[in-house]
């Protein structure tokens, strides 16, 4: 399955026991995306992100090389690639914050290139650094962010208490220390909040499990299946395979920026006869002869 292909949405959703039950309906039911539009591009089988040939260059190199994907609404997509593949570039086009060379995309109806504000309306983005304002707290640093929505702050407050329950923060966790202060998996939470504080439509995740510790992980898996279930549309960039294997229903592998396999996880491992997905990620990206590397670099150890 390559191309364009819509891969078919599995039943859902299994969760591992362990996983924990999370019910965010009340904090999504007074959003401002409503059930009606969410209905309208169901019925006219439209996609909520549609890649259209993306391309990014820096000079002579070609990051992204006339990317194309459709991607329904609750669907979650395993963006996979080697170091230096395009995936990070590739978020920070459909972000707007980097601008295309060629190609553009659509993301809930709207034009990346023509509509970029109702675009950054419409989506979240974790990004792999992390960055925050460093001098505010954590709460003056969540609440700029609902200002910049135009979020009411009695409901930016409501909001963001949510996701102190979820992450089982005290609200005092926000107002004690400034953001520079913060652990790697603190400031990561905060992050991941502010990225779902306007509740966007399609959420793009950069290495989001990057400095969180197990149980705040698995509550993540968790909670990306139920922003799916309720109609989002999520993008999950990561180097950790096995987590992409067990949540997305769909996963995409790109090298030095072209498209290489796009399908469910199963059926690539099948119709490639792969051992797994490792393994087939792997052969495709030029690392078939990693375990022989490591035996031969462990031997510079002996004697």
């Amino acid at each position: 399955m390559t191309g364009l292909q819509k891969s078919p949405l599995p039943p859902r959703f299994a969760i591992a026991r362990d996983q924990p039950s999370v019910d965010f309906r009340p904090f999504f039911s007074d959003f401002t995306l409503s059930h009606r539009r969410i209905v309208e591009f169901r019925a006219s089988n439209l996609s909520m992100l549609s890649i259209r040939n993306l391309t990014k260059r820096f000079g002579l190199q070609t990051a992204v090389d006339q990317l194309s994907l459709e991607v329904p609404e609750g669907q979650i997509v395993g963006l996979l690639g080697p170091n230096g593949a395009g995936k990070s570039t590739t978020l920070k086009m459909l972000t707007g914050l980097l601008e295309p060379t060629a190609g553009t995309a659509v993301i809930a109806g709207h034009d990346l290139l023509t509509e970029p504000l109702v675009v950054k309306r419409k989506v979240g983005f974790v990004p792999d650094s992390g960055a925050v304002f460093e001098s505010l707290t954590g709460l003056e640093y969540l609440e700029m962010i609902a200002a910049l929505y135009g979020i009411d702050s009695q409901k930016a407050r409501e909001r963001i208490e949510q996701f102190l329950s979820f992450f089982e923060l005290g609200f005092d966790t926000l107002t004690d220390k400034l953001l520079g202060a913060y652990s790697k998996g603190m400031r990561r939470k905060v992050v991941i909040t502010a990225a779902l504080l306007h509740n966007p439509t399609v959420v793009f995740f950069d290495e989001p499990l990057d400095g969180l510790d197990a149980n705040a992980a698995v509550g993540f898996k968790a909670l990306i299946q139920t922003l799916a279930r309720e109609g989002k549309t999520i993008v999950y960039s990561s180097h950790i395979l096995d987590v992409v294997e067990r949540v997305c229903d769909r996963v995409v592998i790109i090298d030095k920026g072209q498209l290489k396999v796009d399908g469910a996880p199963a059926e690539l491992v099948r119709e490639h006869g792969a051992r797994s997905l490792e393994h087939l990620f792997t052969d495709l990206t030029g690392g078939s002869d990693l375990e022989q590397r490591a035996s031969d670099f462990a031997r510079t150890f002996r004697g």
